[in-house]
């Protein structure tokens, strides 16, 4: 058998060199997909969503809610819809809107303005509460401090301060 241009012996020598080449460039190929997971691993797992506390929330009473919204950088709006308990307001449908609010990680603050001499304020905690789903009841729930400030006519100011826990109202469906 004769070989035009070649002997045998060169023939033979590139092809293991190129079944050489070949074979280690897989081997690196495949080195580089398994190694590549492990290092930006970290990166692509999703971040965990923040929860979502703005709603509405009881208040006092029956028919008395908290409306919060969370808004960028953790800034809180919102007001507190409640029946008048003073002399010139008693029974009256009121909002009291915050003056400020803040919520860090589910750390709730928030001062309602002065209305009619009385002003609240809140510090406690926002968290998740027994309902199972956004649409029932109790699926959020603001736990802390509330305080109440009222102010009379010879503005001498007193406060009353309580422990509460006020629940999310369910939400509407088609809003999640």
């Amino acid at each position: 058998m004769a070989f035009v241009g070649k002997d045998l012996r060169q023939t033979r020598g590139e092809e293991w060199c190129t079944l050489t080449f070949m074979r280690s460039a897989l081997l690196l190929l495949l080195s580089c997909a398994l190694v590549r997971p492990v290092l930006h691993g970290a990166q692509s797992v999703p971040a965990a969503v923040p929860e979502d506390y703005s709603g509405m929330y009881s208040f006092l009473r029956d028919g008395e809610f908290v409306q919060i919204t969370v808004e960028e950088k953790g800034r809180v709006t919102g007001f507190i819809s409640r029946f008048g308990d003073s002399e010139s307001d008693k029974g009256v449908f009121m909002n009291q809107f915050f003056k400020s609010g803040k919520l860090e990680d589910n750390k709730l603050n928030f001062t309602t303005d002065n209305v009619h001499g009385v002003w609240f304020e809140f510090a406690g905690a926002a968290t998740r509460g027994p309902g199972k789903k956004p649409d029932e009841d109790a699926y959020y729930l603001l736990r802390g401090t509330l305080t109440r400030f009222s102010t009379d006519a010879d503005k001498i100011t007193t406060s009353q301060v309580r422990i509460v826990e006020f629940k999310s109202f369910p939400r509407d469906a088609a809003t999640n």
